[in-house]
């Protein structure tokens, strides 16, 4: 209810982007699960973006939360809260991650890649902060709640498989961002599935699994796992509405990876 003291926020991971934000994630001691917390006064005043601070990272570290970064660009724009503002964050922090993403993890040294993905990440955060995300994230909690999944390799895994669920009601934006990084001609109608293509073999590249077989994930669990994800406060603003039996497809898609 009162002012807070000024925060300084030196990020060494390109990912979260919470430098960016003024929210915060709390997870349940007992269920794991997480819950958002916000409030205004707890936006940084500063961010210090030095990209030196990010060459110690562990090459895991450095493919999961970049990864994250990119999943937060792509989700913030389509979804139903996004806004001009945001949408001019998402697309310049996608060009930054997309283009040097594949450099991080095969040149770990470079430092002016480093420097776009830790750019790329703020930008990212702050079109979190004027957009919200989407159902990537709702369906990546519970995987970590229930079987200790690191949070990029699920959304890593889960990912492509949205940006196919969200085609019909997104195509032209995931349009767009494939035509950014020149995948495809903007007006290819298989924009959305080669954008999809590109991110999983951007995670495959990094060396993170591909489904959740390899995730140890209990098939048995989806219908629960399906009906917290679609709880969680990001599915909200899904660009496609969700319930919990479209979540448990897109559990069984990403499953064996069937591109469903």
């Amino acid at each position: 209810t009162r002012p807070l003291l000024p925060m300084i926020a030196v990020p060494t991971t390109a990912g979260t982007g919470s430098e960016a934000q003024s929210f915060a994630v709390i997870a349940h001691a007992r269920t794991h699960m997480k819950m958002a917390c916000g409030d205004p006064k707890a936006a940084c005043a500063v961010a210090v973006l030095d990209p030196l601070l990010t060459l110690t990272q562990p090459q895991a570290v450095t493919s999961t939360t970049g990864i994250d970064a990119i999943s937060h660009a792509l989700e913030t724009s389509v979804t139903t809260r996004r806004t001009a503002l945001s949408q001019l964050y998402s697309r310049q922090s996608w060009g930054l991650l997309a283009g040097h993403y594949e450099t991080v993890n095969k040149e770990p040294e470079d430092r002016a890649a480093r420097g776009a993905m830790l750019l790329g990440a703020h930008w990212a955060g702050a079109a979190i902060e004027n957009s919200m995300l989407g159902a990537a994230h709702s369906l990546a909690n519970p995987l970590s709640a229930h079987f200790d999944t690191v949070h990029g390799v699920a959304i890593a895994v889960m990912l492509p498989h949205v940006i196919r669920f969200n085609s019909p009601v997104a195509g032209a934006i995931y349009a767009d961002l494939a035509g950014d990084i020149d995948l495809c001609d903007r007006e290819d109608p298989q924009a959305p599935q080669r954008l999809a293509q590109f991110v999983a073999g951007l995670a495959a590249d990094a060396g993170l699994p591909r489904t959740l077989a390899e995730c140890d994930v209990d098939p048995g669990l989806f219908p629960t796992l399906a009906k917290e994800a679609a709880q969680q406060w990001t599915a909200r603003f899904n660009p496609r509405p969700v319930d919990a039996s479209c979540l448990e497809e897109l559990y069984r898609c990403a499953y064996e990876n069937n591109g469903c």
